[in-house]
């Protein structure tokens, strides 16, 4: 295993993973991509061990702070953690993200559980170079009839790994099924976007439905309705918004599969477009969804990506009637906490309204946030009272 020496080490003994460029003594380029490597300071002390990826914008990120031999075992028994961390903090564990990344000390690796599906996606050059060891493990570890690989991620693109979609074990035929609560859900893991279903939302969906008991709202984004279908399971009248007929279709099936068809309506529609057409005829509703995809992909766009969360959630506050519910939501990682907050703020003043904070809410906890690593949060939600 080649040595690597850091001649800054501030963020690395702050408890962070990972390791940039400006970072090292000497450039990334002398080393082989994707190798394991041993982490020092200049005095010679020993950081970690990670792996390298000189044509990433992340050099190095560290799999572990102690001198231990990276192999099958190491990986194993890293799963196995993960496996019971869920154990003992997940409430349902049939369906669940079973790693996150950074957040399970596996950077790169992303591994969910729909029932008796895993769907898996490595990020990472280093992790790729050790995929067929990695599927072995699941295999071994989790036993499931079906093991798809979504290694379609853009990510993979930075990394210089190329993009693919396969099934590596078993057939997706029937599609896998699953509950959240009383509210089932088919998931397509070959077709959906992500890994075919947003697991980091579930907590915050079932937690809305406990504020919601009738009256009738919007699903912005719907995606799988997922939120909406909590809510007219709790005698809701929701009409699901998206402009991707792909979208409406997968929420018009679980719908159907709910037995929800009396208490859900469809628009296949721009946001945007929806929600200003909406304020300017005067409509209003007793509880909004918004829960976009992120609108910041980079920190030269946060500025970009403010006005947009501000303009369609100051839209949002016009249309709810007094005393009504946003909940609303932003999976950018460059909008933190407070700028998320501030946006709000922003978005009633705008409004012309005034908004109580019910709750705020992070990922579930099947995504767990590490403290040192503040990119591992990324999801925020708030439930809002609009007055």
């Amino acid at each position: 295993m080649e040595k690597v020496i850091l001649k800054k080490t501030s963020r690395i003994l702050g408890g962070h993973l990972w390791i940039f460029s400006n970072e090292l003594s000497e450039s990334p380029k002398n080393y082989e991509p994707g190798s394991f490597v041993e982490v020092y300071d200049r005095q010679n002390n020993f950081l970690g061990i990670g792996y390298i990826n000189p044509n990433s914008l992340i050099s190095i990120r560290l799999l572990t702070r102690k001198k231990e031999k990276i192999d099958a075992d190491f990986f194993k028994k890293r799963i196995l953690d993960a496996i019971d961390y869920r154990k003992r903090v997940c409430v349902d564990n049939n369906s669940c993200r079973i790693i996150f990344s950074e957040g399970d000390f596996l950077p790169g690796l992303i591994v969910d559980k729909y029932a008796d599906c895993i769907v898996v996606q490595f990020l990472t050059l280093g992790i790729d170079n050790i995929g067929v060891m990695i599927l072995n493990l699941i295999d071994e570890i989790l036993s499931p009839s079906v093991i798809v690989l979504r290694n379609d991620s853009q990510s993979r693109t930075l990394e210089g790994i190329p993009l693919e979609k396969k099934i590596a074990k078993g057939s997706v035929d029937p599609l896998p099924v699953i509950n959240e609560e009383e509210i089932t859900i088919e998931v397509d893991p070959m077709r959906g976007q992500k890994t075919g279903f947003f697991l980091d939302q579930r907590e915050s969906r079932i937690a809305l439905s406990r504020y919601i008991n009738g009256g009738k709202g919007l699903d912005l984004f719907c995606y799988s309705g997922a939120w909406g279908l909590q809510l007219a399971k709790k005698g809701a009248y929701v009409t699901f918004i998206d402009e991707s007929e792909t979208a409406l279709s997968t929420a018009g099936k679980n719908v159907k599969l709910n037995n929800l068809e009396a208490r859900c309506g469809f628009v296949k529609k721009d946001v945007f477009n929806f929600l200003s057409e909406g304020v300017e005829a005067g409509n209003t509703c007793d509880f909004i969804v918004l829960d976009p995809p992120a609108f910041v992909k980079s920190r030269p766009k946060i500025k970009e990506a403010i006005r947009g969360y501000r303009e369609i959630n100051s839209m949002a506050m016009m249309l709810i009637r007094k005393g009504g519910i946003l909940a609303t939501s932003s999976c950018s990682h460059h909008i933190d906490r407070s700028m998320f907050l501030e946006i709000l703020r922003d978005a009633a003043k705008d409004a012309g309204k005034t908004a109580r904070l019910i709750e705020y809410r992070y990922q579930s906890k099947d995504h767990p946030i590490l403290l040192s690593v503040p990119e591992t949060e990324y999801l925020k939600c708030a439930f809002l009272e609009v007055i």
